[in-house]
């Protein structure tokens, strides 16, 4: 992790690389039409990757033995043998319709501990990471693991967590605990370069710097780098190059060459040449026009003044290329003859021209905003991931969150709000700075100044990015904005999308709205959310989530802040779709609905005799509109009635026979 990182796109179709640890899958920022919410089909995209590409280390199988036995394992293993790789592919075995992947986060800002049984919902997949934890949050963690490992027992889950190497482990969790060690160097080369296409015939072949390479002991990380070092080698490759070639060049381009860039980059004095190189590096691969446009928004950036020489004077983008060592493909991109040369070009120029990196946020802002058939969407996510990787490498996060937040501020289109949300993507993907930016996303969604477009960019990172693996803070984080939306609505469903399949999330909403100051904004959510069907819908566990009594309390609490407060026109079609749910279901369930509406509005004090007539009145009005049997309805409201009047002292306990329900009394 100390070794110095860089940015590349890898593929700018697919799957973006921002530095050292785990490659995730660039799923895009976009809101796509489909079944589940965009969240889900990320988290999943995420781990079926990893789990086609994942050679299994030694004692994965007692692994996962022990996580089918127990439903933990607790994973000890080397920096670099695939631990944390290994957990998430062990829970991706266990992913079932019930339940979702999530990353516990114990000490993170409104988190919650390790020990709370709203943590864990059915069927969940759970990873605890901390094999970076030091000592005291370790042995923390280890006192509240019995208590979680308690809830996953009950709610059917699975839970993986990745210890410190070597740290200490109580004679109680010993029994869970595998040490897992790192697989064949050359067969987990020779996986990456199946996935990314190589042919059988040539990566099979035996080569020396692959043999030479794969020989040492090194981090998967390492050998998943050098196996996309290959495949951009063998696509930038002369005719007749093979296997043997493409591996030399991969080599190579591992080789410091700051020295020789600095060199290069000495002996071009000149503003229209430096900043062509900068355009290439910044978007290497993409087309010439947009890298000549680009080069020329830099200098304009730059106020660098025109050279006045005539335009057929000029040399032409073929020779200008060849000076900077960058060469045109028949399709027109452009590319430096050297792999991972723009690489090197992007970290000299940010490491060693200071004074221009407040300009190239503004720069790739204008580029992002041009209007030019080759100016695709790849290029764009290309040329954002290249300068959040500057801005991450060197360890200036904060900058990176302002120039997000700044390009949604000043949005003159939808393609710079889609960079802020990308430029914000990177921030949480990046193994080192990924808490600071989950932190400060709280902090803007909670109690920031939210200018321009830049709540519907925090939407958009904490609907998809956020939610992919911790949907916990993407839930509190889009409570915040949901509460603060005035002029739109996407804050308010991007929240009913993430509870709408997972009862525990709305079971922690429930609560937590419950423990709000119930303004308007948290009623009206609250009126949302508390839809009767997957309220009274078993989930994974036999009970239903009306029948918890946490979660009666919850519901009570908020109804009744809806009857004392709203009018009856904003709460009553949210009470027919109550008593409808209750009209058809069977069992208690229905019966428990109506308990919990009088129950509200028994609590309305000095008013309640006059919301019971409004709610009485409500059901009323629901008959004609219920699906089913106009009986059934009609019952349903006298056994409504029925309950109102023991409320209020007026009537017996025991309900009337169903078949004296029909009709008024």
């Amino acid at each position: 992790m100390n070794q110095p990182g860089s940015t590349r796109v890898e593929n700018p179709q697919g799957f973006i690389h921002t530095g050292p640890g785990n490659i995730y899958v660039n799923g895009g920022p976009h809101l796509r039409d489909s079944d589940k919410p965009a969240f889900r089909r990320v988290a999943e995209d995420q781990l079926c990757r990893l789990r086609r590409v994942l050679v299994a280390p030694i004692n994965m199988g007692k692994a996962r033995a022990t996580l089918a036995d127990t439903g933990t394992v607790i994973l000890d293993g080397a920096p670099g043998s695939g631990r944390t790789s290994a957990a998430r592919v062990l829970l991706r075995e266990w992913h079932r319709d019930n339940g979702v992947f999530h990353e516990l986060l114990p000490g993170e800002e409104d988190e919650l501990a390790l020990h709370d049984p709203q943590l864990v919902g059915a069927g969940d997949q759970l990873l605890l990471d901390l094999s970076a934890a030091a000592d005291r949050r370790w042995s923390a963690a280890m006192a509240d693991l019995p208590a979680l490992r308690k809830a996953v027992h009950e709610q059917h889950a699975h839970l993986v967590v990745v210890m410190p190497h070597d740290g200490t482990l109580d004679p109680d969790l010993q029994y869970y605990r595998v040490e897992i060690q790192r697989p064949p160097g050359l067969q987990v080369l020779r996986r990456h370069l199946r996935m990314h296409g190589l042919p059988y015939e040539q990566y099979m072949q035996s080569d020396v710097t692959a043999d030479e390479f794969t020989r040492e002991d090194r981090p998967m990380r390492e050998i998943a780098d050098f196996a996309d070092l290959v495949r951009r080698a063998r696509e930038t490759a002369r005719p007749g190059e093979g296997f043997t070639q493409w591996c030399a060049a991969a080599k190579r381009a591992r080789n410091d060459r700051r020295r020789e860039v600095a060199a290069a980059v000495a002996g071009l004095r000149e503003p229209p040449q430096r900043a062509l190189l900068i355009a290439v590096a910044m978007l290497h691969g993409a087309h010439a026009d947009v890298i000549h446009r680009a080069a020329q928004l830099l200098l304009r950036t730059l106020r660098s003044p025109s050279d006045g020489v005539p335009l057929l004077q000029r040399k032409d983008l073929a020779e200008r290329f060849t000076e900077i060592w960058a060469d045109t493909a028949p399709s027109g991109h452009v590319r430096f003859r050297e792999l991972d040369y723009d690489s090197a070009v992007r970290a000299h120029f940010w490491d060693h021209m200071p004074d221009l990196r407040p300009h190239l946020g503004s720069w790739a802002a204008s580029v992002v905003d041009l209007n030019d058939p080759h100016a695709v969407p790849a290029v764009r996510e290309s040329l954002v991931a290249r300068l959040a990787g500057q801005y991450l490498r060197t360890g200036r996060g904060d900058g990176l969150a302002s120039l997000a937040e700044r390009w949604s501020v000043e949005s003159t289109g939808g393609a710079r709000l889609e960079a802020a949300v990308q430029a914000l993507t990177c921030g949480l993907d990046d193994p080192t700075h990924g808490t600071e930016f989950r932190r400060r996303i709280y902090q803007w969604c909670a109690h920031g100044r939210l200018r321009g477009e830049f709540a519907q960019v925090l939407v958009r990172v904490c609907a998809d990015a956020l939610a992919a693996s911790h949907p916990d803070q993407a839930l509190l984080r889009l409570y915040y904005l949901a509460r603060r939306e005035r002029d739109t609505t996407r804050a308010r469903q991007a929240l009913y999308d993430l509870v709408a399949d997972s009862p525990r999330l709305r079971r922690r909403l429930l609560d937590r709205l419950a423990r709000s100051a119930l303004s308007p904004p948290d009623l009206d959510i609250f009126l949302r959310v508390s839809d009767p069907v997957p309220l009274t819908e078993p989930s994974g566990t036999s009970r239903a989530l009306a029948e918890e009594n946490e979660v009666q309390r919850s519901l009570t609490t908020s109804w009744h802040a809806v009857l004392a407060e709203l009018p009856r026109a904003t709460w009553q079609p949210h009470a027919e779709r109550w008593l409808h749910q209750a009209a058809a279901s069977t069992g208690q369930r229905g019966e428990l609905l109506l308990d919990l509406l009088v129950g509200a509005a028994q609590r309305c004090g000095k008013r309640r005799g006059e919301v019971f007539a409004t709610l009485y009145a409500s059901a009323r009005a629901a008959e004609p509109t219920a699906p089913g049997s106009p009986a059934r309805s009609a019952e349903t409201t006298e056994l409504l009635l029925h309950k109102i009047s023991v409320a209020q002292g007026l009537g017996p306990a025991a309900p009337p026979p169903a078949s004296a329900r029909g009709t008024q009394p």
